[in-house]
């Protein structure tokens, strides 16, 4: 693994290992839709709406989650691959 490979998954690794940013994750992933409004997302977590949006920011920049403007809102889905190309770091034989 490249060092710049490794970086990029270390920055990944973070920004999911928070135990908030870990629920919102999994709140986006089981919605319906597969995605998520920050004002559905506030109320799960007892969590205002600017640490809610700090904590999705953080997840964005990771390449975790992506990000869509719609109105005043922001909506959320989850990259296609990034969650499993993070679990292959974990299994793939060495």
């Amino acid at each position: 693994m490249s060092a710049q490979r490794a970086e990029e998954l270390s920055k990944q690794f973070k920004a999911i290992a928070d135990p908030n940013r870990l629920r919102l994750v999994s709140l986006i992933s089981a919605s319906a839709e597969n995605e998520a409004c920050v004002c559905d997302l506030t109320e799960p977590l007892n969590l205002g709406q600017p640490t809610v949006s700090h904590h999705l920011k953080i997840l964005v920049d990771a390449g975790i989650l992506h990000r869509e403007k719609r109105g005043v809102w922001a909506y959320f889905s989850i990259v296609p691959g990034a969650l499993d190309a993070l679990a292959g770091v974990l299994t793939e034989p060495k």
